[in-house]
Parts: C-alpha cells; sequence; structure tokens
C-alpha cells in the first residue's frame, strides 16, 4: 500500500482484518473438503467479502481496484514466464528432450540404489520442466509401479517421489512457484535461486543418505524391470534419443551461471527444442507451433508413456495463472485497504527483532498453507504481508523469497486437504499420512531455514544507500 493512500483513510481495523482472512480460510477450506472444488472460486468468493468489508470501512472500489491493478502489474513478468514454460515443455517433449532425460534416467535403476534413483530422476526430471506435478504425474507412477514389484513399502517410495519432485519445483527457473515467490518478496529469479542454495543443498544431501541407507535395507537383490524394459522400448521407438537431446538442458543451467533474464532466456530455450524437434525428431512446422500452444498429443501404445508426454503448453498454464490472478486480486484487495497492515502491524509489536520477524514469516506462511489449502495463496499472501516490513528493516528481499519457497512450495504436500495432498492420492495412490514420514526433504527444508534465521547464516541485508541497486546482487 502506498504512503499516500495510507494518509488518506484508516487501515481497516485489526478485528476486521482477522474475519476477512477467517472467511477466507474458512471458504477454501469448506469448497476443497466438502465441495471438492479447487480454490478458485473459494478464492473469488473472499475477494468480494474482503470488497465488501473495504466499503463498509470507508473505501472507494476504484481504490481497491487500483490496489488489484498494481498487485498484477507487479507479477506480469512472472505470469509471463509461466506462459513461456509451457511453451518450452511443449517444444522439449516434442524435440525428444523431455523423453530423453527420462530414457537415461530410467537405465540408472538398480534395486540396491532404488530409493536414492527414485529421488535423482524425479529431481532431474522436474527440474528440467519445472513441474512438480508433471513429475508425479509421469515419471511417479512408472516408479510407483516398479517400487511395488521391488516390495518397498508405497509410503517410501511415494516420499522419495515428492522429494524429488519437490526439489525441482522450488529450485528450477521453469517452476511457476519459483518466478512467483521472487516477484512477491520484491527480487529477481536468480537472485532467489542462488539463495536458495544454502538452505536446499544440505537438506536435499541429508535426504539422500537417508535414502540410501533405507535402500539398502529394504531392497532385495533382484527386481522384476519388465515394465521398465517397456518405456525404454516405447520411447526408443517413438523418439531419436541421443546425447544430444541435453543441450537445451545444459542451456538452462548456463542461463543460471551467466545471470541470463529470464523470459528472453527462455524463450530461447523454447526456440531450441522447437529447432530440435525439426531436426532430431522430424516434426513438421505446424506440429512444433502446435506443441506451443496446446502441447503434445500422440499415441504409443503404452498408456503410462501417453500420460507421460501428452502435456505441456501455453494453454496448460491457463488455469494456474487463473488461481494466481484470483489470488492477487485478493492480496490487492486486503493490501490496499490496510488489512494487511494491520496484522503486520500487531505481529510487529511481538517481532521486535530481524529474527523475530523472519521467524513470524515462517510460521505465518506455513499457517496460510494448511489454512488455505492452496501452496500459491500461501507464497502470495505473505509475500505480500511481509514485503514491506522487510525493506524497513533493511533486509534483503531475496531472504523473504526464500522462506516463502521454504515453507510454501515444500509443506504444501505434507496438508491433506490441499490442492498438493489431493493430487498425489489420485495419482500415486498414497495417502498423506503414509508419504508424510518419508518426505525427508520436505522435512528438513524449513528447519534449515530456522537455523539460517537464528544463527545469521546467509541472511543478508541491503545498504540503505543503494537499495534499488543492490536487489538484485
Amino acid at each position: 500500500m502506498s504512503d499516500k493512500t495510507a494518509t488518506k483513510k484508516a487501515p481497516v481495523s485489526f478485528g476486521k482484518a482477522v474475519f476477512v482472512f477467517v472467511a477466507t480460510f474458512a471458504c477454501i477450506l469448506i469448497g476443497i473438503i466438502k465441495f471438492g472444488t479447487s480454490a478458485h472460486m473459494p478464492l473469488v468468493i473472499a475477494a468480494g467479502v474482503a470488497a465488501i468489508v473495504g466499503v463498509t470501512s470507508g473505501y472507494k472500489w476504484s481504490e481497491m481496484e487500483e490496489g488489484m491493478s498494481e498487485t498484477i502489474k507487479a507479477s506480469a513478468p512472472a505470469i509471463l514466464i509461466m506462459l513461456i514454460i509451457g511453451m518450452v515443455i511443449g517444444t522439449w517433449i516434442l524435440g525428444g528432450v523431455v523423453p530423453t532425460m527420462i530414457y537415461y534416467g530410467l537405465t540408472w535403476i538398480s534395486p540396491k540404489i532404488f530409493l536414492v534413483t527414485a529421488c535423482l530422476l524425479c529431481t532431474l526430471v522436474s527440474t528440467f520442466t519445472g513441474s512438480s506435478w508433471s513429475t508425479m504425474g509421469t515419471v511417479g507412477v512408472a516408479l510407483m509401479g516398479v517400487g511395488a514389484g521391488l516390495g518397498i513399502n508405497p509410503g517410501m517410495t511415494c516420499g522419495a517421489i515428492i522429494s524429488g519432485a519437490y526439489f525441482g519445483d522450488k529450485m528450477s527457473p521453469l517452476s511457476d512457484t519459483t518466478n512467483l515467490a521472487p516477484a512477491m518478496a520484491g527480487t529477481t529469479v536468480f537472485t532467489h535461486i542462488k539463495h536458495m542454495v544454502y538452505t536446499t543443498t544440505p537438506s536435499y544431501i541429508i535426504a539422500m543418505i537417508i535414502y540410501a541407507v533405507m535402500g539398502f535395507t529394504v531392497v532385495g537383490d533382484s527386481a522384476d524391470m519388465e515394465t521398465i524394459d517397456l518405456y525404454l522400448e516405447t520411447l526408443g521407438a517413438n523418439f531419436n534419443i541421443s546425447p544430444w537431446m541435453l543441450i537445451p538442458p545444459i542451456c538452462v543451467l548456463l542461463m543460471v551461471v551467466f545471470k541470463v533474464p529470464a523470459i528472453p532466456g527462455l524463450i530461447g530455450v523454447a526456440v531450441l527444442g522447437g529447432i530440435f524437434a525439426a531436426i532430431f525428431q522430424g516434426a513438421h512446422l505446424s506440429e512444433i507451433l502446435a506443441s506451443t500452444y496446446t502441447g503434445v498429443s500422440m499415441d504409443t501404445g503404452v498408456e503410462a508413456i501417453n500420460k507421460l508426454l501428452n502435456r505441456g503448453g501455453l494453454s496448460s498454464m491457463l488455469d494456474t495463472i487463473a488461481l494466481i490472478l484470483i489470488a492477487l486480486a485478493f492480496a490487492g484487495i486486503v493490501e490496499r485497504t490496510g488489512m494487511v497492515h494491520s496484522i503486520v502491524e500487531k505481529i510487529l509489536t511481538v517481532a521486535k527483532s530481524d529474527k523475530a520477524l523472519m521467524t513470524t514469516a515462517v510460521f505465518s506462511t506455513l499457517f496460510t498453507n494448511f489454512a488455505t489449502g492452496a501452496q500459491y495463496v500461501a507464497l502470495v499472501l505473505p509475500g505480500r504481508m511481509f514485503r514491506e516490513s522487510f525493506r524497513e528493516r533493511n533486509l534483503h528481499p531475496k531472504n523473504l523469497s526464500r522462506i516463502l519457497e521454504d515453507v510454501g512450495t515444500l509443506c504444501a504436500p505434507f496438508c491433506p486437504w490441499s490442492t498438493d495432498g489431493a493430487y498425489i492420492l489420485g495419482t500415486l495412490g498414497v495417502a498423506t499420512a503414509q508419504y508424510a514420514p518419508f518426505m525427508f526433504f520436505a522435512m528438513l527444508n524449513p528447519i534449515m531455514s530456522l537455523i539460517c534465521i537464528w544463527s545469521g547464516w546467509t541472511i543478508e541485508y541491503i545498504d540503505p544507500s543503494r537499495k534499488d541497486e543492490e536487489i538484485i546482487a
């Protein structure tokens, strides 16, 4: 909320602000649990409630509409990136890039290191696609079948799959959450990714060590690999599998190293995927163009492989973007009317120190995740709520964006009534209570975030005289 607006009208009272957020959480919980709907319409209703409270508190609709516009405008680059990501996934599948990564990943599977391999394979696929859901719904389904053949507890297999899948959801520049979190906090994508390395790397290494120990204690010496052989044969029959197909993913890594701006960089790798489709897979221009909008649609003769490959395209991101736009509109209303200000002021009376402020951001994000059941809302609302408070204390916004992902992104699968929990149950057939004890990466990362906060390690500040210049550092 701008200072100019704040001087004209008093913020909505703390009591009314609490009422709006409680009503929001109630709408989403009732919608998801009782009626089985997505968070879209409950959030629309919540935005309506917030607008009514704003009007009754003396705010004009035009003022709230301006707040919505400004909030959405601030996130426009992230939304554009999400649309481009859909195009990248489409051309990468058609160009044989994703099939090649899956093919090589599947050839690594060995019974003794199955859990480690499952986590690693899902890490690779999700990092290069930016989608945890696509990874779980494709490679994850295949790995659940292999795990069952090996006699491994399905909760263990599912936990390893989720850990790998959400690594990419958190760290990939192709991921919507990886772009949304810095947009909400006020920093850049690659600054955000580099800062997450400090909490992500130790959490991931420890998780992999645990999976390795478990693998050697629960997996036998032999396994039926017929399913894997079928997938390898099908992928090889439908695509030209070659190490050359790994060039586009390498280009994504180089983007991070050389700090290439996300939008032109992602457009470049999308075009590169189309070029590979034409040169290596013999795709026509019409097929390449179709893959950028509607994604890939093909019949390989194996249903599991069809589910693996029939996805992508700009249109595949529209449902996610709709939810984000609604959440941003709601955030714009509660921010412009001062509801966020009223709640943050109360929080700040308790959070006197920088460590207390960051800890409060951690638990606020966790609460929002469980109260709303929507991962995107858990990134948007706390991000907007704490953004100015971090800047006022000269805390670099990448500290906030890291918190949002360490907690908002990774804790979503722990919530049984969340969209993530429902998706995992429907796709992998494992309930939250079964896989939650084995989601070691998601368990450890929030703990590492708190350790960094309270030890001061990797917590960075901005030089007040160079505030705008240092945001991208």
